[in-house]
């Protein structure tokens, strides 16, 4: 493996020093698009460690292949309660709340399809570290939007610019910093279901210093009994400019959120009192708590004004408790290191760009598993000492071959291992094991610029992901499971005018072992199991529209066809979990700054279904809102977030089981009623 990575990096960087390929020019005469070298503007102690916002809009604009970026701005006048709330009109990403809370399916491209909680397939990062943990779940509450300066959105191979090769891609939070947010800022909102919600930043620079601090709190009570949710979180960072060539920033993180859960319902009962919880949530009192500590540092040298070195290290030390049919108790420390190098350079009069890295990363968690009586912790049931490392190289070379076509050429090496050591063996049945994976992802993609504002792109390319250990022990007894592979490709068309922004894109993967939840022949569950072949394919649309200074429209829309592929017992059944479609969209008026209003609709017309075998579905949907809202004098806004307009009973999420037998269970997740919030901000 070390000797395959080293010899990928070589043909690399051999490919980059190589390239004849012409990458500067000026708009000539005839009015043809051109390309010039970039160009980089920072203010005299501008930190290298972040980018500012223009700079990461250019840089995600030249990659060839689908991507996004979200203004931090953009979702501060409506209600942040969830995901959703910020990445709703992401295009590309399916986000969708479990009950009204942080908990939620949060998808791109049917990674994690499986996942109503403690999401997989998406590398999530906050300022370019994973918030993963080393076996590749995440925590949605690990983030907070309102203490992010701007969201990216690498969608599939496109986050190989940070490693990732998992086929969802992944979405990176990038946090204020002195320089580019108010010194004070106040914010308070209040709503339906008991929704409170406050924050207060400050931000400063002083000399070569710069500092951002944000401390979050909120709580609800919920649409449904048993669904309070409290959470408590700070995000800060420092930066300090050590010279001209070399800056650092640390990062610190402190969350803690208690979840009480309602479970699930059967549709008949969601449809007849959706504000009911299930009676297992409220016997068990199930729930999920967890505190998390993290700290960052970043360390950026650029030696010449056309290369940078970064060094980025984080630990991360979680507790979790977590009643719900068992209660687990888990202690897990995390810990990880990436060495990135990112360069421009120009070789036989042509631009060039490489970023190349290393990471490592190891996790060990102390799972210990009890009886649940009422909630309480019984006598102790089971016990793992789990350990989780994974060693990647990756490298992304871009040449521009004419000032219209660039070619990207990049590979992702990867090495993992999981080992679980059984500390409390009953019945004589030791369930430890050690499972190592390895493989490669490479990814080819060509971009071409159909003028300053609108380029086509397409790419193809590999992708794997490793198990996680809730995949390992998913059903009875381990499940000693493969890594999930997929070949994927894609086409898009990515539009950026003063009146018009545009990303269209279609993707068609085809997986090899993805991991799902399935039965044998005779209905028996087999826990988590690679499937046989299937096929993740699909279009993504996301549309802003200006028509005049007064008037706006918004709009995200997904067309999902994800399926087996010949499979020995659900043939080409439909896979479970997410809609085929879903649109969300927004018309804007606002005829000044002091008052803006946003009719809202989000719409799956089809359902979903609950089950591979496609018997039994979720019906599908469609929900109207109205925000408005505006700017008193310079310092203050405001707004009101109506949802849910006709009080419709819906279905939010559910279950992804193997096969309902066309009957009704408890596997549906009723959405919240019709709700108002109010919310002020005060910045200095």
């Amino acid at each position: 493996m070390q000797h395959r990575v080293l010899r990928l990096t070589s043909l690399a960087i051999a490919f980059a020093f190589a390239s004849d390929a012409a990458a500067q020019a000026e708009r000539g005469p005839d009015g043809a698009a051109t390309t010039l070298d970039t160009v980089h503007v920072r203010g005299p102690d501008r930190p290298r460690t972040v980018d500012s916002l223009e700079a990461a809009r250019a840089r995600l604009d030249r990659r060839a292949g689908a991507t996004a970026l979200i203004d931090g701005e953009s979702y501060r006048d409506r209600r942040i309660g969830t995901l959703a709330d910020a990445l709703g009109y992401a295009a590309g990403v399916f986000v969708q709340p479990r009950f009204g809370a942080e908990e939620a399916r949060l998808s791109i491209r049917g990674s994690g399809l499986q996942r109503t909680f403690h999401g997989r397939g998406l590398e999530l990062l906050q300022d370019g570290s994973p918030l993963n943990l080393a076996d590749g779940g995440f925590d949605f509450q690990s983030v907070d939007p309102l203490a992010a300066r701007y969201i990216e959105v690498y969608r599939g191979a496109n986050a190989l610019e940070y490693g990732a090769a998992t086929l969802g891609g992944a979405i990176d939070f990038v946090s204020p910093t002195g320089y580019d947010t108010a010194p004070l800022t106040l914010r308070a909102e209040a709503g339906a279901f008991g929704h409170r919600r406050g924050q207060l930043a400050l931000a400063g620079v002083s000399g070569r210093a710069d500092g951002y601090l944000s401390l979050g709190g909120a709580r609800q009570d919920g649409f449904r009994d048993h669904a309070a949710q409290e959470n408590h979180r700070l995000f800060g960072n420092a930066g300090y400019r050590f010279g001209e060539r070399l800056d650092g920033r640390i990062y610190l993180t402190h969350v803690d959120t208690r979840s009480a859960l309602p479970g699930s319902l059967t549709l008949a009962e969601a449809r007849r009192e959706p504000t009911l919880a299930a009676p297992a949530a409220l016997s068990q009192n199930q729930r999920r708590d967890y505190r998390l500590d993290r700290l960052a540092a970043r360390l950026s040298w650029t030696p010449a004004a056309d290369g940078e070195l970064r060094l980025s290290a984080y630990y991360a030390d979680k507790s979790l408790d977590h009643p719900i049919f068992q209660v687990l108790r888990q202690d897990s420390r995390d810990i990880g290191l990436d060495l990135r190098w990112r360069g421009e350079h120009r070789w036989l009069g042509r631009r060039n760009v490489i970023v190349a890295g290393l990471a490592w990363a190891r996790g060990d968690i102390d799972d210990r598993r009890y009886f649940n009586l009422a909630g309480r912790a019984g006598a102790q049931s089971n016990r793992f000492d789990q350990r989780a490392i994974n060693r990647k190289a990756y490298v992304e070379h871009q040449t521009w071959l004419t000032p219209a076509w660039t070619v990207a050429l990049g590979a992702q090496a990867l090495h993992a291992q999981r080992r679980s050591r059984d500390r409390l063996i009953l019945g004589g049945r030791d369930e430890s094991f050690d499972a190592d994976y390895s493989g490669l992802s490479p990814k080819l993609g060509l971009r071409y610029l159909i003028d300053d504002g609108a380029q086509l792109y397409a790419n193809l390319s590999r992708s794997l992901e490793p198990p996680s250990f809730g995949e390992l022990s998913g059903g009875p007894g381990v499940t000693p499971v493969a890594t999930q592979r997929a070949t994927s490709a894609e086409l898009g068309l990515r539009v950026n005018r003063a009146a018009v922004s545009l990303d269209l894109a279609a993707y068609h993967a085809r997986l090899d072992g993805e991991l799902l939840s399935l039965n044998d022949g005779q209905g028996n569950p087999l826990g988590t199991v690679n499937a046989g072949h299937t096929l993740h394919q699909g279009i993504e649309l996301g549309l802003g529209w200006r028509i005049d200074e007064t008037w706006t429209v918004s709009a995200n829309y997904l067309y999902n066809d994800f399926r087996f592929d010949g499979d020995r017992l659900y043939g080409d059944n439909e896979l479970a979990g997410v809609a085929r479609q879903l649109l969300r969209a927004e018309v804007r008026w606002s005829p000044s700054s002091r008052v803006y209003l946003a009719p809202n609709l989000e719409w799956t017309p089809q359902g979903t279904w609950i089950d591979h075998a496609n018997s039994y579905r979720a019906p599908g949907y469609r929900l109207f809102g109205l925000r408005l809202g505006g700017r008193i004098a310079t310092q203050w806004s405001w707004f009101a977030d109506a949802r849910n307009l006709g009080d419709r009973r819906w279905i939010a999420s559910s279950n992804v089981i193997a096969d309902a037998r066309g009957q009704d269970g408890r596997n549906f997740l009723p959405g919240d009623g019709r709700a108002v919030y109010v919310g002020v901000e005060w910045r200095d």
